[in-house]
């Protein structure tokens, strides 16, 4: 009897260890995946289906974009020495947190999903390491993509040298001209 009461708290204490060191693992790849992530934003999604997440899940991966959901405390441990401790006042309820290195593109991807779908609540985020309301993340996924803000500051970085090249191209090329028009003038007299 004695000895089954000892196997009992010997395999809770294994079993407590386990669990323990599952959240460590949880807790270590958050962090990792924190640090090198400049952007999260934290919501909840109390009420959506299984499908539903699914398809959100989707739409963030084809934006680049990770989502976790995860134990509020975890998700405390694992801010900590990141930019996301910035967004801990959030971690409360049902929390599924989505990171990644463009701003835009998550934004994006969780205010299209959130307007579709009534059950997902954005709280807020966090922008390199600075918090975020939630009219701020709305904000930041009404702008342009990061690809169409790249080709806009190319084309006006291009558009000055394309005009100097222009003109230079102008000068013997008018020279050219002048000289066509003087060399008609003689063969007509």
């Amino acid at each position: 009897m004695v000895s089954d009461k000892l196997l009992l708290a010997d395999r809770k204490k294994k079993e407590v260890d386990v669990n323990r060191q599952d959240k460590q693992n949880v807790v270590d790849e958050l962090h990792t995946a924190w640090l090198e992530a400049n952007t999260g934003v934290v919501t909840h999604y109390r009420g959506l289906t299984v499908a539903q997440m699914g398809s959100l899940r989707r739409d963030l991966r084809n934006a680049k974009v990770s989502m976790q959901v995860v134990k509020n405390t975890l998700a405390r441990r694992a801010a900590e020495g990141t930019g996301f401790t910035a967004a801990s006042e959030f971690f409360s309820g049902p929390t599924a947190i989505a990171y990644g290195n463009d701003p835009v593109g998550l934004a994006k991807a969780l205010s299209d999903f959130a307007k579709k779908n009534d059950a997902l609540k954005i709280l807020g985020g966090v922008l390199d390491g600075k918090r975020l309301t939630e009219a701020e993340v709305t904000a930041l996924a009404s702008l342009p993509s990061r690809e169409v803000l790249v080709a806009k500051m190319l084309g006006s970085m291009q558009s000055p040298l394309t005009g100097f090249l222009r003109t230079l191209n102008e000068v013997p090329a008018s020279f050219v001209r002048t000289l066509a028009a003087v060399r008609d003038q003689k063969q007509a007299a």
